[in-house]
């Protein structure tokens, strides 16, 4: 049976009486299941580690939301055995089966979107809608690899030969490690696995112990869908320790990884490393860093423009690779809009992210909050302070704060902080602004808000970015409409939700065979 056609899911309204309540509902029965201890899968097997960790609400860093075991390199290696002994039985289930599969994920996910925004929310700290926008990206992910897979099952004909029948086939290539980011814990982790698992592929899922809980309730959901206990490895543990294991592994085949661009070139190096028994060039795909600018032409439309910036800045306090961190304003407009902006951000409501209504909640942990600090600290000699700057609270939170005047040599204009915090900085003209734009050495995602066609040519063409938005934000990339990943730094401009994303996740075998 064919599918219909991939439509992205839908964004509830959380002011109508019926979706709210089904939030409020969802937020008590995961505040019941706090606390719980989960346990390490291997070989379809539950197992313990060597003692435990905690992951905590970052609204409230006193409350814990899940205990998780700390697995050892020695499980690690055996994680990597597990799944690649289990590889070649996974691998011959047919393409058609994988996907219905991956179909029965999404409908889960769809079923408890309520109860997974609860989860986001608890651990990562997301707000309603924010939380709501990650589920919706999970199963976004789900139907639309689903889909990729059926096509790719049968390939379009080759060019025939005279007296030859000649075939192109996609065959899955072995043992992926998974290791996503905490800032989008269900859907990048749901989108990366899902893409290996349907394409054949046996997965270690190594968790970022901000958000274990998260992700041990994916590796559930994908077992209930229908993914074999065997195919799929769960294991929470230290980066230094398992990370290095899994990733340095002979029989791993390749490794899709979410995060910053320090631990990304890390995990580039170790791959490219052969060892004793391996068989292959290990695959690294990797989506890392961020610096995002938003330029604003003499000729934009000024209310559209702040807005934009606005939201892509503190959407998610800023913790995402796609945040504006940089707004580059001509001349003309820039004391206006630093004033609009100003005025716009003293708007922004701040509380606990369980809390219906709030804007900003907090940062991700308490070393993310002192490493954002030192970075506002050190603004405050660049530029101009114009708005927030301070941190209080029982929760990790840090005020949405704006910097006005910022050289493009400050380390505001050029370091990742990933967090609340945008820099303003002048431009001549249009030209200069897509240079100052350009200078950095990340290359993930831009915007330009201009109402001159020139421009906005000349922008498309030069303004070096994986995911370019003109007259829009830089944020909310959608599975099939902006297929994501960015060039430089920024990774390996791999496309998740795009149409050639799976295609990273096998290998072709050209058959020629004379008649």
């Amino acid at each position: 049976m064919t599918p219909a056609a991939f439509r992205n899911e839908p964004y509830r309204d959380f002011t109508q009486p019926a979706h709210r309540q089904s939030m409020l509902d969802a937020l008590a029965l995961v505040r019941s299941q706090l606390g719980q201890e989960y346990d390490l899968l291997i070989d379809g097997v539950a197992r313990k580690g060597n003692g435990t960790f905690a992951s905590v609400n970052p609204s409230r860093p006193s409350e814990t939301v899940g205990v998780h075991q700390r697995a050892t390199a020695t499980q690690a290696g055996e994680a990597v055995e597990a799944v690649h002994a289990y590889f070649p039985e996974w691998a011959a289930v047919p393409g058609e089966t994988r996907a219905a599969i991956l179909m029965e994920a999404a409908a889960i996910f769809r079923r408890r979107k309520s109860e997974f925004n609860a989860w986001l929310i608890y651990e990562s700290g997301k707000n309603w809608q924010e939380a709501e926008a990650d589920t919706a990206e999970a199963i976004d992910f789900c139907e639309y690899y689903a889909r990729l897979m059926l096509k790719l099952a049968k390939p379009d004909p080759l060019v025939q030969m005279p007296g030859e029948h000649g075939e192109l086939v996609y065959l899955p290539l072995g043992v992926c490690i998974v290791i996503p980011p905490w800032n989008f814990p269900l859907a990048i982790l749901t989108g990366m696995t899902a893409a290996a698992l349907v394409a054949g592929n046996t997965v270690v899922i190594k968790p970022s112990s901000e958000t274990p809980t998260i992700a041990a309730k994916v590796a559930e959901v994908l077992v209930e869908a229908g993914f074999p206990a065997r195919s799929i490895a769960f294991l929470p543990g230290s980066g230094a320790e398992v990370g290095d294991t899994l990733v340095e592994h002979p029989l791993t085949r390749f490794v899709c990884f979410t995060g910053s661009r320090d631990v990304g070139l890390r995990i580039n190096e170790l791959a490219a490393k052969p060892r004793k028994r391996q068989l292959w060039i290990k695959r690294v795909i990797a989506e890392m860093g961020g610096k995002d600018a938003i330029v604003v032409d003499a000729e934009a439309d000024l209310d559209a423009a702040v807005a934009g910036v606005v939201a892509s800045a503190f959407g998610f306090q800023g913790q995402k690779c796609s945040a504006c961190s940089r707004a580059i304003v001509d001349q003309s407009l820039y004391d206006a809009f630093c004033e609009k902006v100003q005025a716009r951000v003293a708007q922004l409501k701040m509380g606990p992210a369980e809390e219906f209504g709030f804007d900003v909640g907090p940062v991700i942990s308490a070393r993310a909050r002192k490493t954002i600090v030192d970075y506002i600290e050190a603004g405050k000699s660049e530029g101009r302070l114009l708005a927030g700057g301070k941190s209080s609270g029982e929760g990790y939170f840090i005020e949405p704060t704006v910097f006005a005047d910022i050289d493009s040599k400050a380390r505001l204009f050029q370091e990742e902080i990933f967090g609340p915090v945008l820099a303003i900085t002048k431009a001549r003209d249009f030209d200069h602004a897509l240079s100052l734009a350009n200078d950095s050495e990340y290359g993930l995602t831009g915007a330009v808000y201009s109402g001159n066609p020139e421009k906005i040519r000349k922008a498309k063409q030069h303004f070096f970015v994986g995911n370019l938005y003109i007259n829009r934000k830089c944020t909310g990339a959608m599975v099939g409409a902006h297929p994501f990943g960015g060039f430089n730094m920024s990774g390996t401009d791999s496309k998740a939700g795009g149409p050639d994303y799976l295609l990273q996740f096998l290998q072709s075998k050209s058959i020629a065979e004379k008649l």
